[in-house]
């Protein structure tokens, strides 16, 4: 069974709200599509030099403190703009070093690109509390790695949509039921890609089609949105956005008018840390959840 709960919300608050940046820069399109033609580069560029600016200005003007979620790659290749987002006081999450497709890496590889991110990280002076993985994905070390590496939450996978739970592993046996393991002390906050700007609105030629109306999606996230602060108490809703996406023209004044829409409406910006600290289960769980280290 799922072991699940509420966050917190301060007085008057209807909902917790996460505006997430995955702040992929080339890393994206070098992990997660293998393209490193120019025309990406230029693209991964954009989102450093030109989108990132414009939503860290945005959130400023809102007083919100996100959560960047920057892969150790983006931080060599764009210090000055990581270290920006920093100072400017914004969580910031592991996720990955050259957005690597984990599922695919042996143990001792995804070792390695843990490390390789925390090393990044620590150039800019971020020892990260959470963890995003790259591509939405786990192997079957993942989670035994993150407890290793002493993580206190996650926020890459879907077995929820609105309440933060317990990730457990799947052993899966065409044969015979599915196994899972104990739920782990990790704290799982969960994405979705329909709350995700990349889908909908970038071109991959051959690959995603994206170019939609911005309307698709912020109708969507607005309908997941309504139906959390109508029908779920003690909700999170986690936005994830890509500076690279939604830091063009057409789309952060659409950003802009759903930030005003949620804020009307009893959102509580908070980072995932904050979630996290907010987080409680109604029913206690007496026995000691087991630690999946190694």
């Amino acid at each position: 069974m799922q072991i699940n709960g509420k966050v917190k919300l301060p007085k008057g608050k209807k909902i917790a709200v996460n505006i997430g940046t995955d702040f992929d820069a080339h890393s994206v399109w070098m992990g997660a599509f293998d393209l490193t033609t120019p025309a990406y580069m230029h693209r991964g560029e954009f989102g450093a030099e030109v989108g990132a600016p414009r939503l860290l200005k945005l959130l400023d003007k809102y007083n919100i403190k996100g959560s960047w979620c920057i892969p150790g790659h983006t931080i060599d290749t764009f210090p000055e703009i990581s270290k920006e987002v920093v100072k400017r006081g914004h969580e910031i999450v592991h996720h990955g070093y050259a957005h690597e497709n984990i599922s695919k890496l042996t143990y001792e590889q995804e070792e390695k690109v843990l490390q390789m991110g925390l090393e990044a990280l620590a150039r800019i002076g971020v020892k990260p509390r959470g963890y995003r993985s790259p591509a939405w994905d786990y192997s079957p070390n993942t989670l035994k790695l993150l407890e290793k590496y002493e993580f206190e939450y996650d926020s890459s996978l879907m077995g929820n949509d609105l309440h933060p739970y317990r990730p457990r592993m799947v052993e899966v046996n065409m044969d015979k039921a599915n196994v899972f393991s104990p739920p782990s002390n990790i704290l799982e906050i969960p994405v979705s890609w329909y709350l995700d700007d990349f889908p909908t609105q970038e071109l991959v030629l051959g690959g995603v089609e994206g170019l939609t109306s911005p309307d698709v999606f912020f109708d969507r996230c607005k309908a997941i949105f309504n139906y959390g602060i109508t029908n779920e108490e003690g909700a999170c809703f986690i936005l994830t956005t890509h500076p690279q996406t939604i830091g063009r023209a057409h789309m952060l004044p659409k950003l802009e008018e759903f930030i005003q829409y949620m804020e009307y409406h009893g959102a509580w910006f908070a980072t995932l840390e904050e979630i996290y600290e907010n987080y409680y289960e109604e029913v206690e769980v007496k026995a000691k959840i087991p630690s999946l280290k190694v």
